[in-house]
């Protein structure tokens, strides 16, 4: 994995397996990163991205800070396969497995698209995921077949209400 952090670091783009699907993945804070990200999956900029986080305290480098009542709602569902709008345009996730945390905590957070061009199936797999995107990517991860669903993407209302966007 130190490679694939230092590929990461240097403003690289792969596909590695998330705690879902297999992922486009790339720094979330470099933009020329994430705007290599949605041209490698054709992709429209107005969409709305996923970020993972290692940890809650990575909210703060997008100028968020969650109040009292939205952080115990996010314990319901943090770490773990669910993905919460903080904006119209960005949605984060703290994912369940430990090795992934450890990844992000050493890389900062990641856009992390299904891996796959917009309108195609994800990819189950790094030979799946090699089909669509070829050397175009700097790295391939493979975790075997992955045979998930997208995160589950929720909205916290002013209000403390819960709203599914996608189950």
């Amino acid at each position: 994995m130190q490679e694939t952090i230092e590929i990461i670091k240097s403003g690289g783009v792969g596909v590695l397996p998330t705690d879902t699907i297999y992922g486009l993945v790339g720094q979330a804070l470099n933009p020329e990163t994430v705007a290599r990200i949605y041209r490698l999956k054709k992709r429209s900029p107005d969409k709305p991205s996923i970020v993972m986080i290692g940890d809650l305290a990575e909210l703060e480098k997008f100028q968020l800070a969650p109040n009292k009542a939205t952080l115990k709602i996010i314990e319901q569902f943090w770490p773990g396969p669910t993905s919460i709008i903080f904006s119209p345009k960005l949605s984060f996730r703290l994912p369940k497995p430990s090795w992934l945390r450890e990844l992000l905590r050493k890389t900062g957070p990641l856009i992390a698209s299904s891996a796959n061009p917009e309108g195609r199936p994800p990819a189950q797999t790094p030979a799946e995921a090699e089909a669509y995107f070829g050397n175009h990517v700097d790295f391939y991860h493979d975790a075997g077949c992955l045979i998930g669903k997208p995160s589950t993407l929720i909205d916290i209302k002013e209000n403390g209400a819960v709203e599914v966007i996608r189950k």
